[in-house]
């Protein structure tokens, strides 16, 4: 008995066995850099559609405005390509779609295309006899209700670095209704509706310029006129030169080709376009009938294997991110999305924005600005046209408008 209780002892005393160690998982390895958002080189004769689909997390203090200036889109692309996010408070870590492909315009490629319904501006340089071209595309504010911004063929007649502003009697009355006086002019610098660069267009009353309240790009939320960010009008400055024809369309449903496969880009028409779109992208066909554009010529061709239906389909719920639209390779805004490269939430290689001025505003800041009305337009005399290849220079001063 006693030896059996003294090897039940000893059996006690036997040190236990190290667990097996387990082996750490391999670290994450770092997300890539974002790629190009605004600058694309094409083959005129086969891209339709440029540029991809990112998604990124979304930072501590980040908010749709941050993000949209970051990575150069609008306000409502952001808000149109993450449904049900809260702008304001999107949630540090969630994953959000920046919507950077994009369908070009179905228009002559040269000059300046302006899509109002993309809010987006599209320059393309001249370019010599076999170069490549460029595409050059900027998110944009474009007209309220009630306040269109028009349509048709323009050009460039002048461009102004730091205006003075002299708002009209109408604005300032507006303003005093809620408390506000504004001075008979404001010179160049940070409180200058019209921002530091300004084209003027053949349209008398209508101008492409900068802003002060940048947050506010990307939106319907001026008279008539085109704002841009300041970085990005800055830009194109220079490099457009007096005499650029500006065609502005109004394409709500885009179409193009890429690798073979048909996509479609619904961004919705607008509250005022009075055309009908009961078919959304279905209905393009039937007005380019006779259109004898390459485009056209090989929708046509292949409209036995376009999937109609699907197309239609994009256009009840808006997200303006193209999606193939083949019956043989069937696409959804979710598996384009599954798909998108993953990247860091930092500016962009070759970015315009340098990142040092904050979007800083509070949402009430926003919605007050979304109340504001764009500097009343300016009047075809108050400013001269100058010689073909004539630069703005030094600060200029733009008379009243009307």
């Amino acid at each position: 008995m006693f030896v059996l209780a003294l090897a039940s002892g000893c059996a006690a005393l036997k040190p236990a066995e190290a667990p097996p160690a387990v082996e750490a998982p391999p670290p994450e390895p770092p997300l890539p850099a974002p790629v190009a958002t605004h600058r694309f080189t094409i083959d005129p004769a086969r891209d339709h559609v440029v540029g991809e689909v990112q998604v990124v997390k979304v930072g501590a203090d980040d908010t749709f405005p941050d993000i949209a200036r970051r990575f150069n889109v609008g306000y409502e692309e952001l808000v149109r390509a993450n449904p049900g996010v809260d702008p304001w408070l999107p949630g540090e870590g969630r994953e959000l779609v920046v919507p950077t492909r994009f369908i070009l315009p179905d228009a002559p490629r040269e000059g300046v295309v302006v899509n109002v319904a993309a809010m987006r501006l599209f320059y393309y340089p001249k370019r010599k006899p076999n170069e490549p071209q460029v595409v050059i595309t900027h998110p944009i504010g474009i007209g309220k209700v009630g306040w269109r911004t028009p349509e048709g063929v323009t050009k460039i007649v002048s461009r102004t670095q730091n205006p003075t502003w002299t708002p009209p009697a109408s604005v300032r009355r507006e303003h005093l209704k809620r408390g506000e006086k504004l001075p008979p002019r404001v010179p160049p610098g940070p409180d200058n509706p019209l921002g530091a660069h300004m084209f003027r267009l053949g349209w008398p009353s209508y101008l492409i310029h900068g802003t002060n309240k940048p947050p506010g790009v990307g939106m319907r939320s001026s008279h008539g006129c085109i704002r841009m960010y300041p970085e990005d009008i800055e830009e194109l400055f220079d490099a457009i030169p007096i005499g650029t024809q500006v065609r502005i369309v109004n394409q709500p449903y885009l179409l193009g080709w890429r690798d073979e496969k048909l996509y479609v880009q619904a961004y919705g028409a607008l509250e005022d376009d009075r055309r009908d779109w009961e078919h959304g992208p279905k209905s393009l066909l039937k007005r380019a009938a006779k259109s004898k554009s390459p485009l056209w010529q090989k929708i046509r061709a292949h409209d036995a294997d376009i999937d109609w239906e699907l197309a239609r389909a994009q256009s009840d719920t808006p997200r303006g991110i193209p999606v193939p639209v083949m019956r043989a390779v069937p696409g959804s805004v979710d598996a384009v999305v599954a798909a998108a490269r993953r990247v860091r939430n930092v500016l962009p290689d070759g970015a315009t924005w340098d990142g040092g001025q904050q979007s800083l505003v509070s949402e009430a800041q926003f919605e007050a600005l979304l109340g504001d009305r764009e500097p009343a337009p300016v009047q075809a005399q108050s400013l001269p046209v100058p010689a073909a290849g004539g630069g703005g220079g030094g600060s200029r001063r733009v008379a009243e408008p009307r």
